[in-house]
Order: structure tokens, then C-alpha cells, then sequence
């Protein structure tokens, strides 16, 4: 009994023995793992901050020296130190005035207004001056470059134009407005603006005519004491694209002028101008304006050739050219200005709606002449004159109706004897005889043998008029394109 408890207690202490060993040995076993994993990280340190030195000092392989203004680590405000100053003063406060170079680039010219009197155009404005407060340390002699966050932070010309009447900077996709800062505190700054400003044109000559139009820069709080405005690089300060191009004008030249302006209650500011010339393509207005004015004047002389007993033909003739022309003249004006003066246009439409209104007019006395010579050559008819010559009565009609032959050819189902030209000449001499007798037999003294003759002739009105109206009209055009060319 004894030996058997004595071998169970034995195995017992063995048992636990082995069991606090193995944990023994898992405690050391963590421990290594422990301490392993510690040298590893030391040396992952290590080497990092071996490869930062060796990126930093260089190597004989590879040298390059990091700027401080690129590194990600330093806020663009501590490097310009915009804490540390009061930027709501200009540069140089109570000092001499802070010069301001401006240059300009045309983008695009986008529209020019005659009933507005406008222009609208869009450009790339930059401003230089210095600012010894935006001065930072670089070794490079880099600059920095921002976006428009930062002016709201730091001091800028406050240029704005004058006589303007609507302008925008461009926000797609965001603002366009730059910032270029040097090291030795000089800044670049640059915004895409679309501008629409006031022209003052001149329209005497239109559609003729020359038009010169000015952009108008200037600093709208500093007086010349305080800012000095002034194209950087004189005329090559301003530049444009070779590609602009307008569809009614011809864009001859720009250049640029500065001078003082005053203002009586503020005092003197530098100002600058952006001129351009402008020249107007004519050939538009010819095809639509001239050329069909033209035209109606010469379809007014066709009356001239229509028989004057066809009254719907020529009333309607001239009554639509009239017509015509009064649309053309309101067309014209309706996109224009309305001036208080006579344009060129105006001239050559109005000489020409006088023209086809007098053709109308040459008609109403045609047939006012021709009505009266019918309504006297009636009575005649009707009522035989006495007369003293030696010619019987029914001579004397036939005489009357080869006097008047040419007031009937264009009328049908007449039928007249052939008289000789010796004959009608013989008749006719005779009949005047009688006619004035006639008329001094009737009391009608006031009716003269030569204004009777006129109203016989009514004819000779309409073959003068196609010869005196043609070589007005042609005479007229040649005074007003030597002028106005």
C-alpha cells in the first residue's frame, strides 16, 4: 500500500514539473520573439533615416537641393508671411507712388452695337508691381504660383474700366485669375475679363463710315500721388490674336495712348487707352440696301414706256415702287441709332425715293394734259368752228384726226385715211389756222396757240422724261460715290 501511494506521488511532482517547464519556455520563447521584433524596427528607423540624408545631402550619383518654398510641409501663408502685415495699404505707404505696369492681351473682339453704341471684348489683363512684403527666401530663385484664393489675402491695383457698362471675370471651371510671387517681392497678376463698354460713333458717313473705339483703364481709388499706371512695354504692351475677325468691320489697327485724368472732387489718376479702328465692310449694304433702291428708281422709268391711256398699269407701277422704297428706308433705320443728323445711306435712299415719286408725279400730269386735250378735242368734234378757210367741214375732221394720230396708236378698231407727209403737213398748218381763229371766235383768249400745241403733244412729256430722269439719277450717283469714297 505504501509503495503504491509512494509511485503515485512521484508521478504527480513529475507532472506539474513538466507543466510549469513548458510554460517557462513559451514565456522565454516570447520574450526572444519580442526582442527580434524590436531590433527589426530600429533598423527599419535606421534605414529610413539613412535614405532621408542621403536624399537630402546627396550623393556622388544623384544631387539635387530641395527648395523650401516646394516642400508640402510650410503654408504658403507663413512663407509670404501675409499674417504679419496689413495688406489693406498699398506697398510703400505714405511713400512715393507704387508703380503698376499693365499689359493686355485681345482675345477676342465679340461684338460691336450701332443702336447701342458698344463694343464687347474679352482680354487677358496683367498687372506687375512690387511688393518688398511678399519677399521670401529661395535658394533656387523660384517663384511661386497661386490661384485667386489669395487675393483676398494681399494688396492689388484696384483697376477697373472706365465708361463700362457690363464686365466679368470668367469662373469656368473656376476663377481665372493668377498669382506669381518672386522671391525679391515681385508680383504678376493676371484675369480673363469680358468687357462691354460705351463708343462714342459717328454715323455722318454710315455705311461708309470709319469708327474709332477706346477701352479705357484706371485705378479707382489712388490718385497719381499714389499709383502710377503705365504701360509696361509701351505698344508692345498690348497684343492681339491674328484670328480675330468681325463680320461687318474690318479691324485696321490697335495701339495704345496714356494720359492724366481729373476729377474735380478726387484730383488727378493715370489713364490708360486700348484705341482700335475700325473700318466697315460695304458690300453687305450694297447687296441690301443700295442695289435694291437702285433698282426700284429704274423700274419707275418703265411707266415711261406704257401707254399713257393704260391707267391701272402705270398707277400700280408707281404706287408699288413707292411703296418699296418707304419699307427699304424703314428697314434701314430700324437698326440704327436714332441721331439727330443725316447719314449717307439716308441721303441715297431719299434722292431715290424722289425719284420714283416723281415718276408718279410726271404720270398724274401726263394724264391730267391728256384728259383735257380729249374733253377739248370732244367739243371740237361735236360743235363745227367757223372758219375762213377755204375747206369744207368734213376736211376738217379728217385734218384734226392726222393731227392727233400719235395720242391714238394704242388704240384699236380706228381706221384713218393715208395722208401724205405733204398732205399732213399742209393740214395740219391749216388747221392751227383754224383752231386760233376758232378760239378767238369763241372768247377763249386766254388759251394761246402755243400752250394748245402742248396739250396736243401730251406725248413729248413722256419722251423727255426717259431721257431727264436716267441722266439725273446717273449724275447723282456719280457726285455721291466721288464724295463718300
Amino acid at each position: 500500500m505504501l509503495t503504491g501511494r509512494r509511485d503515485a506521488l512521484q508521478r504527480g511532482s513529475l507532472s506539474s514539473l513538466s507543466f510549469t517547464m513548458s510554460r517557462f519556455i513559451k514565456a522565454v520563447f516570447l520574450l526572444l520573439c519580442a526582442s527580434v521584433c524590436g531590433q527589426c524596427g530600429k533598423m527599419k528607423h535606421n534605414l529610413r533615416r539613412t535614405s532621408v540624408q542621403h536624399h537630402k545631402h546627396g550623393t556622388p550619383l544623384f544631387k539635387k537641393m530641395l527648395d523650401e518654398t516646394k516642400t508640402h510641409q510650410m503654408k504658403s501663408d507663413h512663407l509670404l508671411r501675409v499674417d504679419d502685415h496689413d495688406f489693406t495699404m498699398r506697398p510703400a505707404f505714405a511713400g512715393p507712388a507704387v508703380p503698376v505696369g499693365v499689359d493686355v492681351q485681345v482675345e477676342s473682339l465679340d461684338s460691336i452695337s450701332e443702336v447701342d453704341m458698344d463694343f464687347t471684348m474679352t482680354l487677358y489683363l496683367r498687372h506687375y508691381w512690387k511688393d518688398e512684403r511678399l519677399s521670401f527666401t529661395s535658394k533656387t530663385n523660384k517663384s511661386m504660383t497661386f490661384d485667386g484664393r489669395l487675393v483676398k489675402k494681399i494688396w492689388v491695383p484696384d483697376v477697373f474700366f472706365v465708361h463700362s457698362k457690363r464686365s466679368f471675370i470668367h469662373d469656368t471651371t473656376t476663377e481665372n485669375i493668377m498669382i506669381r510671387v518672386y522671391p525679391d517681392g515681385h508680383v504678376l497678376y493676371s484675369l480673363r475679363v469680358t468687357v462691354t463698354s460705351a463708343c462714342n460713333m459717328d454715323f455722318s458717313r454710315f455705311p461708309l463710315d470709319t469708327q474709332t473705339c477706346t477701352l479705357e483703364l484706371e485705378s479707382y481709388a489712388y490718385t497719381d500721388e499714389d499709383l502710377m499706371l503705365y504701360w509696361k512695354s509701351g505698344d508692345e504692351s498690348l497684343s492681339t490674336d491674328d484670328k480675330i475677325s468681325l463680320s461687318q468691320f474690318l479691324i485696321q489697327k490697335f495701339h495704345t495712348t496714356s494720359r492724366l485724368a481729373f476729377y474735380s472732387s478726387t484730383g488727378w489718376y493715370n489713364r490708360l487707352y486700348i484705341n482700335f479702328t475700325l473700318r466697315r465692310h460695304i458690300f453687305f449694304f450694297l447687296l441690301q440696301t443700295y442695289f435694291p433702291a437702285t433698282l426700284m428708281v429704274m423700274l419707275s422709268w418703265v411707266s415711261f414706256w406704257i401707254d399713257r391711256r393704260a391707267v391701272p398699269a402705270r398707277v400700280s407701277l408707281g404706287i408699288t415702287t413707292v411703296l418699296t422704297m418707304s419699307t427699304i428706308i424703314t428697314g434701314v433705320n430700324a437698326s440704327m441709332p436714332r441721331v439727330s443728323y443725316i447719314k449717307a445711306v439716308d441721303i441715297y435712299l431719299w434722292v431715290s425715293f424722289v425719284f420714283v415719286f416723281l415718276s408718279v408725279l410726271e404720270y398724274a400730269a401726263v394724264n391730267y394734259l391728256t384728259t383735257v386735250h380729249d374733253g377739248t378735242d370732244r367739243k371740237l368734234k361735236e360743235k363745227p368752228l367757223p372758219c375762213t378757210c377755204d375747206i369744207s367741214h368734213t376736211r376738217t375732221m379728217i385734218l384734226d384726226e392726222a393731227y392727233s394720230r400719235p395720242d391714238t396708236n394704242g388704240l384699236a378698231g380706228y381706221t384713218q385715211a393715208p395722208v401724205s407727209s405733204e398732205e399732213a403737213t399742209d393740214k395740219q398748218d391749216h388747221m392751227v389756222v383754224c383752231l386760233s381763229l376758232a378760239n378767238e371766235a369763241s372768247g377763249a383768249k386766254k388759251k394761246t396757240l402755243r400752250g394748245f400745241c402742248i396739250i396736243q403733244n401730251t406725248h413729248v412729256i413722256d419722251d423727255y422724261s426717259r431721257m431727264i430722269f436716267p441722266g439725273a439719277f446717273i449724275f447723282f450717283n456719280l457726285i455721291y460715290w466721288s464724295v463718300y469714297c
